[in-house]
Order: C-alpha cells, then sequence, then structure tokens
C-alpha cells in the first residue's frame, strides 16, 4: 500500500523552485533603486534606465525557466 502518490509534472515544482531566484532578483534591483535614487535624487533618471534594464533581463530568465521546463517536460521525446 502506497501512502502518497504523484500525478502530474514534475516541471512545475522545478519551476515553482525556479521562480523564487528572480522573485529575490526584481526585489534587489528595486532596493538598489531605490537607495540610489532616495541618496540622489537627481539621478533618478539615469537609474531608472538601468532599473528597466535590470527587470528585463531578470523576468527574461524567469521566462526561459517556463519555457525550459515545457521544451524538456515530459512529453519530450
Amino acid at each position: 500500500m502506497a501512502l502518497a502518490e504523484v500525478t502530474g509534472s514534475i516541471a512545475a515544482v522545478g519551476y515553482g523552485l525556479a521562480a523564487i531566484g528572480p522573485g529575490i532578483g526584481v526585489g534587489l534591483v528595486f532596493a538598489a533603486y531605490i537607495q540610489a535614487t532616495a541618496r540622489q535624487p537627481e539621478s533618478a533618471g539615469l537609474t531608472r534606465t538601468y532599473l528597466f534594464l535590470g527587470m528585463v533581463l531578470i523576468e527574461a530568465l524567469a521566462l526561459l525557466g517556463i519555457a525550459f521546463g515545457y521544451a524538456f517536460g515530459p512529453g519530450t521525446p
């Protein structure tokens, strides 16, 4: 008799774990932007560019994680 039966895709669990990294990364990027703007308000325009660039790169990694989960999931030959 089995105590528990696991059904579904382990790729979903893998992506759930992989989403922790980009979540922490976005938080760190926004925290750095807020701190830089608080220290030097006149540089907010310049640092805003780096904020969006960092956010885009981090989110691209998250999207790659979910794409790889589907591409290399259990149905792949």
